[in-house]
């Protein structure tokens, strides 16, 4: 294996392709399932998004088929409600946010300079929770029982009452599912881009592409737990009855809106940032000359991510909250816009400053940056309280949601796909074709869309699925209705002349568009291991300034260029300056979690139909895969049973104590953070605005027991610390038995908190109070009863030899799950037992 300074040596490259590819290549057949590597699974999550795509395209044609005359008969309202629900659903959930976390898995190690991401099996996952939520959820379309309450699915129309059939079942369980791989991803993509940088590849030197995407996945890691939240909250309600969100048991429909907004709005952002960073991309390259403006780019990116959290109710504007809510949430949504002005003047001076050549993917970006600057108008425009109450849920918010999204996502999206194409496959695109389906496209779009606003402002509500003639909207809504058919031509031109350009496309030169991007030093279409070497990179442009480093890479001439250990490896990286602190070694291919993700679709599938032993069963067999999954790690057999290492090379991961790991989880926790929040805001929210809120004169839960519980579950973190700090000072003493004895104390702990519980005789269907006390309490038994669980495991890798000072940083992911627990488990009880005893209700 080659040190970190080395010097460059000979190597035969085609031997080293043939030892790498044994290693890290993928097999066929029915293990083709079993893949972890990120190429393929970026692939699959495009392609599959491509498919929802297209669904969620024929569903839009359905309802401007319906929309085109006045008292059209061609859909039933029922059948109009499901498909406008549906078609929002699939392109927001199924379509946008996936395809851009499939396009940055892929692109995220290559323009970095790293093999693979640092979780492989979790993107796996990911992706068989994605495509298997995105099924359960479009199958109700297929049976008839789709929703049919909006994408936004407000109650009380989503509530039993007024949707008593499966429709909004299939929505909670097959969204929730869906964000499970949303956050999966997340994950990944955050701790990758801070840890896998390749070495030298300092955070200010890093690709603007990859800054996009890391605000955009810390912004899915906080902002997606609270519609997990709202979603778990509703269907309980649906399913057992509890009225979180019934007035007349103390809840309040409106708790709905805030939780899906403060998902809702960071939402818009979520998707406009990678889009963002693809034309951040493409115009330095194409205008030849680096960006103007780094560093304000930068500053954009991160004030956009803080900003749009900031945002929620600029959606509920009409819903009666107060003028104060109303002017500083009017204020924040104008403020918005000057990040977004500041890119949008850096793309600009970039062009002006360079050299442009108008390429097909060039064409695209000029077509967002004219449909999205309008978009962004008519936002400000919304962003008046005044205005936004005249033309709220009217076409013309239809019409600006579409500018924003469709503008700011899907043009770029195209634009990144024809520039990355022959990446993928190693052949150009057509021009010729390209250029037919851009001017269909934006011609049918503008038609389409820019129409809606004067409907809009005509006073034609959304969602309704006829209207009367001579209402002075028949030739608007045929115009629209006809521009979209353009529109439907020019996305199958462009997605022919994908298709056709793997067969006919004129085989692309290396770096075909003098790119500046270390994606463009990999082979087209790459290895499954990306690079033969990784390269010491201190340029924020390593393709122009040195561009002989493809072919010195090719030729192993930088690091880890011998992979003699037969170990999949890539370099870790501090964070902040790029500089190698050790050596990951990845898992490889696995069925567990294709078998983790099977089994939570039972799950979902025995929620849906009631069955809720078979639902507790196969929970407890996804807890069993899932754990499985999580023994092969660190010293074990199958992950790296030996720690050996070039002379000179850093140690490996699992040898020290800052792992990814360590990073993964504190990331996750992030987002478990997020989700806790959530609850507890809902819970403050009912508690001082809900008008039937019902708080008990005295607590019914036992004070002296949680308290004994806090002490023990206290007691537990800081044997846990203790061990840590020995771990730390090369100390394993006793190692296996504290272990036990944390677990123990946990275990009191959960069971301490499971009689609170049992004792408080909670009437949870007939009041919010008790039946939000009851999930809290579910909450902190569950992670509880996780800490004990993986504790225990724990003490039983010491004995397997699996945990020690030659191998100490477990403990030290499963000490930062004790601590979240002592702190979740301490502000729970302050809010819900002490709280309401010191204020009263």
């Amino acid at each position: 294996m080659k040190s970190v300074n080395q010097e460059a040596v000979e190597h035969d490259p085609q031997q080293l392709h043939e030892e790498l590819h044994d290693i890290w290549g993928n097999p066929k057949g029915i293990k083709a399932l079993t893949i972890v590597n990120h190429t393929t699974l970026g692939l699959r999550f495009m392609v599959t998004g491509m498919v929802f795509f297209l669904i969620g395209g024929i569903l839009a044609m359905l309802v401007r088929t319906q929309l085109a005359m006045p008292d059209q008969d061609f859909m039933s309202p029922d059948i109009y409600n499901q498909v406008t629900t549906m078609h929002g659903t699939v392109m927001m959930f199924l379509f946008a946010i996936p395809m851009l976390e499939g396009l940055a898995i892929y692109l995220i190690p290559k323009m970095i300079g790293a093999r693979d991401l640092v979780c492989p099996r979790l993107t796996s996952l990911g992706y068989f929770c994605y495509l298997f939520g995105g099924i359960i959820l479009t199958f109700s379309l297929i049976i008839e029982m789709a929703p049919s309450s909006g994408w936004f699915m407000y109650t009380p129309l989503s509530s039993s009452e007024y949707a008593p059939g499966l429709g909004s079942d299939f929505w909670l369980l097959g969204i929730t599912f869906v964000e499970i791989s949303a956050v999966s991803a997340g994950v990944e993509l955050v701790v990758s881009i801070l840890r896998t940088r390749t070495q030298g590849m300092a955070l200010h030197k890093m690709p603007l592409f990859a800054w996009y995407i890391l605000a955009m996945a810390l912004m899915i890691v906080i902002g997606f737990p609270p519609l997990i939240l709202a979603s778990v909250l509703l269907e309980l309600e649906r399913a057992v009855g509890m009225p979180f969100f019934e007035i007349a048991g103390g809840g309040d429909p409106i708790l709905w809106q805030h939780l899906f907004w403060l998902f809702g709005h960071p939402e818009v952002y979520i998707i406009f940032l990678p889009a963002a960073g693809i034309v951040s991309t493409l115009i330095p390259v194409f205008a030849g000359r680096p960006i103007v403006g780094y560093g304000w780019v930068v500053f954009a990116i991160i004030v956009t991510g803080f900003i749009s959290f900031g945002l929620w109710v600029h959606h509920m504007f009409t819903v009666g909250i107060p003028q104060l809510a109303q002017a500083f949430f009017s204020a924040a949504s104008m403020l918005v816009a000057v990040p977004t002005a500041i890119q949008v003047f850096v793309w600009l001076a970039t062009l002006w400053l360079g050299k442009p050549k108008m390429k097909l993917p060039m064409l695209w970006v000029m077509g967002f940056l004219i449909i999205f600057v309008c978009g962004g108008l008519t936002g400000v425009m919304l962003a008046l309280v005044p205005f936004n109450w005249q033309v709220h849920d009217t076409h013309f918010v239809v019409a600006h949601m579409h500018y924003v999204l469709v503008g700011g996502m899907f043009f770029p999206l195209i634009a990144g796909l024809y520039y990355w194409l022959p990446l993928f496959s190693g052949r150009m695109p057509s021009e010729n074709l390209g250029r037919w389906g851009f001017w269909l496209t934006f011609l049918g779009f503008n038609g389409t869309f820019l129409i809606m606003h004067w409907t809009g402002l005509l006073g034609m509500p959304r969602r309704v699925y006829t209207y009367e003639a001579g209402s002075g909207w028949e030739i608007y809504n045929l115009l629209s209705s006809v521009s979209s058919f353009v529109l439907s031509a020019g996305i199958a031109m462009v997605l022919l002349d994908i298709a056709l350009h793997f067969r006919f496309g004129k085989p692309a030169k290396h770096n075909p568009w003098n790119a500046d991007t270390l994606e463009w030093a990999n082979s087209m279409p790459p290895s499954a291991y990306n690079f033969i070497s990784l390269p010491n990179v201190e340029t924020r442009h390593p393709l122009w300034d040195d561009p002989k480093l493809p072919y010195t890479m090719a030729e192993g001439k930088h690091g880890l260029a011998v992979p003699v250990h037969g170990r999949r490896e890539m370099w870790g990286t501090d964070p902040i300056t790029g500089k190698v602190r050790e050596i990951i070694h990845l898992p490889g291919n696995s069925w567990w979690p294709l078998l983790a993700a099977a089994a939570l679709a039972v799950v979902c599938i025995s929620l849906l139909v009631r069955v809720y032993a078979l639902a507790g069963i196969f929970v407890l067999i996804a807890g069993v895969f899932l754990l499985r999954w999580s023994w092969e790690n660190g010293a074990h057999p199958i992950a790296a049973p030996e720690a050996a290492v070039a002379p000179g090379d850093p140690p490996l991961h699992s040898r020290t104590m800052d792992g990814p790991g360590l990073w993964a989880m504190a990331v996750f926790l992030l987002a478990n953070g997020s989700f806790f929040l959530s609850y507890l805001f809902g819970w403050f929210y009912l508690w001082t605005v809900s008008p039937e809120w019902r708080m008990p004169d005295t607590s019914p839960l036992s004070l002296p027991l949680l308290a004994a519980a806090g002490i023990a579950i206290a007691a537990g973190a800081v044997v846990m610390e203790k061990l840590v700090r020995g771990l730390r000072h090369q100390c394993d003493d006793r190692l296996r038995v504290g272990l036990y004895l944390a677990g123990t104390l946990g275990a009191v702990q959960v069971a301490l908190t499971a009689w609170v519980l049992y004792s408080a005789n909670l009437s949870p269907t007939q009041t919010s109070h008790d039946a939000v006390l009851l999930v809290g309490l579910i909450y902190v038994l569950f992670h509880g009863g996780l800490a004990v669980v993986l504790t225990l495991m724990q003490g039983l890798r010491v004995g397997y030899g699996y945990v020690g000072t030659h191998a100490p940083f477990e403990p030290a992911v499963v000490t930062q799950l004790w601590r979240y627990n002592v702190v979740t488990f301490l502000v729970l009880v302050g809010s819900i037992a002490i709280l309401p005893r010191v204020v009263g209700g």
